[in-house]
C-alpha cells in the first residue's frame, strides 16, 4: 500500500480529482435536504446514517428513503431554488485550482442529478463530468421511481465510474476524495483516496483512510508547494 508521501505524489500528479458531493463538495447530505423538504426527515436521516456505515446495500438504502420521499418534479425543483446547496468552505478554490493545473474535475455522486449539476455549474464542472443517480417523473410530475442502470445506484458504483474514466480518457493517476464507506471503496481502481471530514467525520472512513483531512486548504497547500 502507499505511504503518505507517495499519495501526496499521486494527487499533485493526478490527471483526475473525482469528488463525491453530499457531506463533501456540499454541507449536507441532498436527499437528507429533499427529505425534510417533503415532510419525512427523520424517518430518511437514519436510513442514511445506516447506508453510510455500509451496513446496508446502497442500492436497497436508495430505494426505501426514496420509498418514503416520493418526491415530484416540482417538490426537487423547489427545493434547489428555495434551499440552494451550501458548498463546503474552500472547494471552489480548490476546484479552481485543479482546472488551472488542466486537471479534469468529476462529480461522482450517489446523489440525484438534478442537485448535482447546480452544484457542477457553480464550480464551472461541465454536467458531462457529473455522474450520478436520475430521478424518474411520470408525465404529470409525480415520482416513478430511479434510473438503476446508473452505476451509482449501487455499491461499488463508484469505482465502476473510474473504471471507466481510465478506460475512455487514458487517465494514469485517478483520486478519489469523499467522506464515506462508498467512496473510500472506490480505490483501487482509483490510484489514491482521501478521506474528507470537514463536514462529517465517517469513524470506518476516519479509522482506515490513510490520508484524512477536514479542510481543503490541506489540499490546496500541497499543490502550491509544487
Amino acid at each position: 500500500m502507499s505511504s503518505l508521501m507517495e499519495m501526496k505524489e499521486i494527487f499533485q500528479n493526478a490527471d483526475a480529482v473525482c469528488f463525491d458531493v453530499d457531506s463533501t463538495v456540499i454541507r449536507e447530505e441532498g436527499i437528507d435536504e429533499l427529505a425534510k423538504f417533503c415532510g419525512v426527515g427523520d424517518a430518511v436521516a437514519e436510513m442514511t446514517r445506516r447506508a453510510m456505515g455500509g451496513s446496508v446495500t446502497f442500492k436497497a438504502a436508495l430505494t426505501a428513503r426514496l420509498g418514503l420521499i416520493r418526491p415530484s418534479y416540482e417538490q426537487v425543483q423547489k427545493l434547489i431554488s428555495e434551499h440552494p446547496p451550501q458548498l463546503t468552505p474552500g472547494i471552489r478554490e480548490l476546484v479552481s485550482r485543479l482546472h488551472q493545473r488542466g486537471v479534469q474535475v468529476f462529480l461522482v455522486s450517489g446523489g440525484f442529478q438534478s442537485i448535482v449539476d447546480h452544484v457542477a455549474m457553480q464550480l464551472n464542472i461541465p454536467t458531462a463530468n457529473v455522474y450520478a443517480n436520475r430521478l424518474k417523473f411520470y408525465f404529470n410530475g409525480e415520482y416513478a421511481g430511479f434510473d438503476e442502470t446508473q452505476p451509482t445506484a449501487e455499491s461499488g458504483g463508484k469505482g465502476k465510474v473510474i473504471s471507466y474514466l481510465k478506460e475512455q480518457f487514458q487517465f494514469k493517476k485517478v483520486v478519489m476524495i469523499g467522506d464515506g464507506a462508498t467512496d473510500m471503496e472506490a480505490c483501487p481502481p482509483a490510484d489514491c483516496f482521501i478521506g474528507f471530514g470537514g463536514n462529517v467525520v465517517r469513524k470506518q472512513v476516519k479509522e482506515k483512510a490513510k490520508w484524512y483531512i477536514t479542510h481543503f486548504d490541506e489540499l490546496l497547500k500541497e499543490l502550491e508547494e509544487r
